[in-house]
């Protein structure tokens, strides 16, 4: 982090540099298979990547948000989703995955609701929204790693001024 001359950290800069270049999130939904029309998973997975894309504060997203944005589907057998009241249960989980500081606290509720309209919307059925768990989970500093690099706040910011640099040609 920099500071703006006062001694005060310019966290507002560092924000702004991770989410309008170099936020990478990752989606999981876990779903009993017949919960989501066949041929909808393309369709599910570019709803909450755009969600998460939204809530992060990437305003344009690019080929470098789009292309390292993974929407992972696990259509599960409806058997293996349990609760205490049923041994098929109607539960849809998402869970997003994000860079350490991606989310502020808007943004948080911000994509819980996105993500279980988009789940409501796409399943047909307004009321799954009742059964359907959001989890949102920031990955630890240096924690988060992609094409052999573990990132922190110093290499998101060198990733952030690289992708910068590259727009500006």
């Amino acid at each position: 982090m920099t500071t703006d001359g006062s001694g005060a950290n310019n966290l507002f800069s560092y924000h702004f540099a991770i989410t309008e270049s170099s936020t990478m999130p990752m989606i999981d939904v876990y779903a009993p298979s017949d919960v989501f029309p066949e041929g909808t998973d393309g369709r599910l997975g570019h709803e909450l990547t755009t969600a998460v894309l939204r809530a992060e504060g990437v305003t344009t997203p690019g080929p470098f948000h789009l292309n390292n944005t993974a929407a992972f589907i696990h259509r599960m057998d409806p058997h293996t989703v349990h609760t205490a009241a049923t041994d098929s249960a109607r539960t849809v989980r998402v869970q997003i995955i994000t860079p350490p500081a991606a989310l502020s606290r808007e943004g948080q509720k911000q994509l819980v609701k996105e993500a279980t309209e988009i789940v409501a919307k796409i399943s047909g059925d307004p009321t799954q929204a009742s059964r359907t768990w959001v989890i949102l989970t920031e990955a630890a500093e240096g924690g988060w790693g992609l094409a052999g690099t573990a990132f922190g706040r110093a290499e998101f910011a060198a990733l952030a001024a690289k992708a910068a640099a590259a727009r500006a040609k």
